[in-house]
């Protein structure tokens, strides 16, 4: 009885949180296409101010491949009213920070200022949008800052290449089947009218939202906007028609070479739906069903028991038009890459074939309530969130009721997701081998 009490006691508890953690949004569209959302919290004399854009990686031509991570730093070079190289040093010494990153779906900005300098704020963005000064010598500039980030992050870093071979296997025709980071031939390629090009089609007001989320006050920010953004003319409509690929009905077996790396990796990979499907949630319940922690199934069975692995995990890489599921294992001493296959695909299988025990459930459900109250936790993850949920999700109300879709989500559920979509006729196996650095 006591235990059956403590249950319903930390039922209602959990509740109570989630229902305090309720976001509170106001959200509009101005005459030239932009959505604003607006998040009032006076709780600290701090202001997060970002513009999403919907273009990332996938946006682009054969040929002129990583645009939209390029433009995410040739947008810092400066525009009519602030000089060139000067965009960071007007946010420091305002008290501010900023920043950008680029998906294979959006492109995301954003300023953290005192709540004094929202103004401010709204004026960078503003000019970031309507007055941006693009010329071959930003180009010159940013083509080797883009270089030197991917000789960094892909390049020179242990296991750099495993995303880009994900990539290269599982799509053949979608834009996906390309690095977000882009070719640098590509780059080297690209014409000033190439660029010029590419920011007046994806960078524009009806392909954006603007998100102003801390100690504001709605009225007066409504207003700044309209001052700012109003005059910023709308573009044209913009058409995506990316190619369906065909569903993998055979399993890939390739190998990649890495030499930053003495320990070789293996992986299973599954194209999975993208992120907007049901499925999509679903199948991220399974990866933190089978890794998401040292209790983990994957876990606890290769690392902890049997000693196979040094590491292993299962991660779902959400996406818009079609996501990437990966489990992967490091081997430990003289463990094989096809001994790790096997023991990863014994604990898919068990997901495809069997319900996960009740007690097992519960746990997942614990965690993503966890989850969900976290996410929720500061000003700038809630404006991060707000413009996800309407730009790419199609719904910033999803900002307090997603926990309701895996509240929803029965452990049948999850059997037949992995039925569907974790095969091994649907995957590819890709054994990621160290490289001796004297080879070509």
């Amino acid at each position: 009885m006591k235990t059956k009490f403590y249950t319903i006691a930390c039922g209602l508890v959990i509740a109570a949180s989630i229902s305090a953690q309720e976001v509170e949004f106001t959200e509009y569209d101005m005459e030239n296409g932009l959505h604003v959302i607006l998040h009032q919290d006076n709780g600290a004399p701090v202001v997060t101010t970002s513009v999403m854009y919907h273009v990332g990686g996938k946006d682009r031509t054969e040929g002129r491949t990583g645009f939209a991570h390029f433009f995410e730093h040739l947008l810092f070079e400066g525009t009519k009213n602030i000089g060139r190289g000067k965009w960071f040093e007007i946010v420091s010494s305002n008290g501010g920070q900023n920043n950008a990153n680029t998906s294979q779906d959006r492109t995301y900005y954003y300023e953290v200022f005192p709540s004094n300098n929202i103004e401010l704020a709204l004026w960078l963005e503003s000019e970031r949008m309507l007055h941006p000064v693009i010329d071959q010598k930003g180009i010159d500039t940013q083509q080797e800052v883009v270089k030197e980030e991917k000789r960094l992050r892909y390049d020179n870093s242990p296991y750099g290449q495993l995303l880009p071979v994900l990539g290269k296997n599982l799509f053949k025709i979608h834009p996906y089947k390309d690095p977000n980071i882009g070719y640098m031939k590509d780059l080297d390629a690209a014409t000033l009218d190439d660029v010029i090009a590419y920011n007046k089609k994806y960078y524009i007001p009806n392909n954006a939202v603007l998100v102003v989320a801390g100690d504001i006050d709605i009225d007066k920010t409504k207003k700044l906007i309209n001052d700012y953004f109003s005059a910023i003319p709308k573009g044209e409509k913009i058409t995506r028609n990316y190619p369906k690929e065909e569903p993998i009905t055979e399993q890939i077996n390739t190998k990649a070479y890495d030499a930053n790396i003495q320990i070789p990796a293996t992986a299973i990979a599954y194209r999975t739906p993208g992120f907007r499907e049901r499925d999509a949630y679903v199948l991220e319940m399974i990866s933190t069903y089978l890794s998401d922690g040292k209790s983990s199934k994957l876990y606890k069975k290769m690392v902890d028991q049997q000693k196979q692995a040094l590491q292993v995990g299962a991660f779902s890489i959400p996406q818009e038009d079609y996501g990437m599921y990966l489990v992967f294992a490091l081997p430990v001493g003289d463990t094989t890459l096809d001994v790790l296959i096997t023991e990863m695909e014994a604990e898919v299988a068990k997901v495809r074939d069997e319900l996960i025990s009740e007690k097992d459930y519960q746990k997942l459900q614990n965690k993503f309530e966890n989850r969900f109250v976290n996410s929720n936790s500061s000003v700038s993850g809630i404006a991060n969130s707000l413009a996800k949920y309407n730009l790419l999700y199609k719904d910033t109300s999803l900002i307090n009721k997603e926990i309701e879709i895996y509240r929803s989500i029965t452990r049948e559920e999850i059997k037949e997701v992995a039925s569907k979509h974790l095969n091994p006729n649907q995957r590819a196996i890709i054994d990621y081998l160290p490289k001796d650095k004297a080879e070509n």
